[in-house]
């Protein structure tokens, strides 16, 4: 991931250096679990975490030797023991090199998960304190882009916060899916090394034993996780989208901040674009490319192949960083966004009372009509007033067939906005309690 788009905390879950700590630390683990079940001495164990614990893994010499021997693992490990000197023959007893990858790989995917959970939790407070902020504002709601009925801007924005508690709760149960270990050995049968060995690493790195691994942790779990991100990527785009359409001059209800000095053309002095949320976009679209190659790292060959292996090197982090940095953004969109309550007045207005057609005509068939003719008789002032030629209410008034069955006073109190507005509080209690 380039660095434009990156942030140091989970950046670093993506390094060589935390990925050869964290190999180790499963190495090391499974030395004491076959120490204390008499397969290795106990004083090599404890001599292995005597050396590598305040260790630095040189990675350009475990690069070297990766160029010889052309297997990360054995490199890794033929690094450790000029390290460990010759304890270092009891590491990695039983073991394959599946089970120090994926459990890693499990370990990596879980710190990330953390990460976005919080960015996830930043975000919902965000869209919280501007929901109640403008939770009685009125708005236009729009359906085909075209104006439909009035809503609130807090509820517009409750959708988002109901939409993302979702997103939280999707990302914790993909990190509990994720969470898992495998010390299984060659094919998964633990021929090779005791089952004990993989509860007591899966104990020490924070996961759960998984309950049969072939050779590899089956990759359905993965395509979940990453699956949850495309989604949670998606949900971001709605909200970048919502508020890109907003910022158009011609509605300009809400727009990103505009910080003094910052410039939004080369050519054109005037313009302020909404390039933070066009961004969220974009970078919507690459979290979610992540998804298909992790659906399609599910089939592998019998008990183990590695065509995954390298589409997890990129997705992996590429995903995460790039979904980290999206949240981040739009937590800070939101906590800047500049709303404009008068222009969405004006934009109510702007249709001379169209926005109430639906309550007349359902006060029509209240009075007898039948939906049909009531539709008809409201549609037909309706189109008038969409060309201009009067307010709907005023050519209502004047519509013989509806003035026969609704009373000026009716009409009237059909147009009232407050109307539209009186199930806010059942919405607010239901979306944030």
């Amino acid at each position: 991931m380039i660095p434009r788009y990156s942030r140091e905390p989970m950046v670093a879950i993506w390094s060589p250096e935390t990925k050869f700590r964290i190999w180790f630390e499963i190495e090391a683990h499974a030395t004491d679990a076959l120490a204390a079940l008499g397969v290795v001495p106990k004083d090599a164990a404890a001599k292995i975490w005597e050396k590598g614990r305040d260790a630095k893994f040189d990675v350009a010499r475990i690069d070297e030797i990766e160029r010889e021997v052309k297997h990360d693992v054995i490199a890794f490990l033929t690094h450790l023991s000029e390290i460990v000197g010759p304890e270092a023959r009891f590491v990695h007893q039983g073991m394959t090199s599946s089970d120090v990858l994926d459990t890693c790989l499990n370990v990596q995917l879980m710190r990330a998960a953390d990460i976005l959970i919080a960015d996830v939790e930043d975000l919902l407070t965000a869209l919280k304190k501007r929901a109640m902020e403008y939770r009685m504002t009125p708005t236009i709601g729009r359906s085909h882009g075209i104006h439909a009925e009035p809503t609130t801007f807090g509820v517009k924005l409750a959708t988002y916060y109901a939409e993302f508690s979702r997103a939280r709760a999707r990302l914790l149960a993909a990190k509990d899916e994720i969470s898992t270990c495998a010390i299984s050995g060659a094919v998964g049968t633990f021929a090779n090394i005791d089952p004990r060995v993989e509860e007591h690493v899966a104990a020490k790195m924070g996961l759960k034993v998984e309950p049969v691994s072939t050779q590899v942790i089956p990759r359905d779990r993965h395509a979940a996780y990453f699956a949850a991100l495309g989604v949670v990527a998606s949900s971001l785009e709605r909200l970048a989208v919502e508020i890109r359409h907003l910022q158009r001059t011609e509605v300009l209800e809400a727009e990103e901040y505009f910080s003094p000095g910052q410039k939004g053309s080369s050519a054109m002095p005037h313009k302020r674009n909404p390039v933070l949320t066009e961004n969220v976009t974009g970078l919507a679209r690459m979290v979610r490319s992540a998804v298909i190659p992790a659906l399609e790292n599910v089939a592998l060959w019998h008990e183990r192949d590695i065509s995954h292996s390298s589409v997890e090197r990129y997705i992996g982090p590429d995903a995460t960083i790039t979904l980290d940095f999206a949240l981040a953004r739009m937590t800070g969109v939101m906590e800047k966004l500049v709303v404009y309550p008068d222009k969405m007045q004006a934009n109510l207005d702007l249709t001379h009372g169209l926005v109430h057609s639906q309550r007349v005509m359902l006060a029509l068939t209240q009075a007898g009509f039948a939906r049909e003719d009531s539709y008809r008789l409201v549609q037909k002032n309706a189109m008038r007033a969409w060309n201009k030629e009067g307010d709907l209410l005023d050519l209502l008034k004047a519509d013989p067939e509806v003035s026969k069955a609704l009373t000026t006073e009716q009409l009237e109190a059909m147009f009232d906005l407050g109307y539209h507005l009186k199930r806010v509080d059942v919405i607010f209690q239901r979306v944030f309690g």
